[in-house]
């Protein structure tokens, strides 16, 4: 799907279906009302679970909440859950440039450099988009999805190291998505897949501001 002619376009930069509903699906929803908005997934979240058909349930799942939060386009770059590994960032950061080059946004949105809550796969994604904003002059602005030390006090461990959340002080940019905040349950809840991880993160949700939050990095 190629950009329309009349609307700038940002694309959104994750490692697994559900990171998009989980993440920054509010300011996403916000974005399609006015941009061309597209995802790329690395994988398919193979990793996720034990059905043996988990990356074809995963992959609808993240269609789905892609539909309700107004995007027009999602693309699987072909790798697997977790082996976002040094051997293999050359060939991430490759097919990322193809995909920007098509649609040449301004901006770029993805997890911040700790992965939010330090997932190795996570971690992976956002510094090879760093990378490749950084090499392509055509995209001016790229947004870090993070979560505030507030909220992260609140999150139970549950991988070897969850970094710390950020201090309002260091966030950059505050979104109000209050109005918005169904259609992010909407999307969270079309993951049934990973349905107890979303509902913990709703229910933590429900007790803060109807807010996302981002580091920015912009060039001149």
């Amino acid at each position: 799907m190629t950009p329309s002619k009349k609307r700038n376009s940002i694309v959104a930069v994750f490692a697994h279906p559900d990171d998009e509903a989980f993440g920054p699906a509010g300011t996403i929803a916000k974005f399609s009302q006015t941009h061309d908005v597209y995802v790329l997934c690395a994988t398919r979240g193979e990793a996720g679970g034990n059905h043996k058909r988990l990356a074809e349930i995963r992959s609808y799942e993240l269609l789905k909440s892609a539909k309700i939060l107004g995007v027009r386009g999602v693309y699987f770059l072909g790798f697997v859950d977790g082996t976002l590994s040094n051997s293999l960032y050359h060939r991430l950061a490759s097919k990322i440039e193809q995909k920007l080059k098509l649609f040449k946004p301004q901006t770029l949105i993805t997890f911040e450099p700790r992965g939010v809550s330090g997932h190795i796969d996570h971690v992976a994604v956002s510094m090879v988009t760093t990378y490749v904003f950084y090499k392509l002059p055509f995209v001016k602005t790229l947004l870090y999805y993070c979560i505030t030390a507030r909220s992260r006090k609140i999150i139970k461990d549950y991988f070897i190291y969850f970094p710390p959340g950020y201090k309002r002080s260091e966030i950059d940019k505050v979104v109000d998505i209050s109005d918005i905040w169904e259609k992010k349950v909407a999307a969270m809840a079309c993951h049934k897949s990973q349905i107890k991880d979303a509902r913990r993160i709703i229910e933590r949700l429900e007790s803060f501001p109807k807010e996302e939050y981002f580091l920015t990095v912009t060039k001149k």
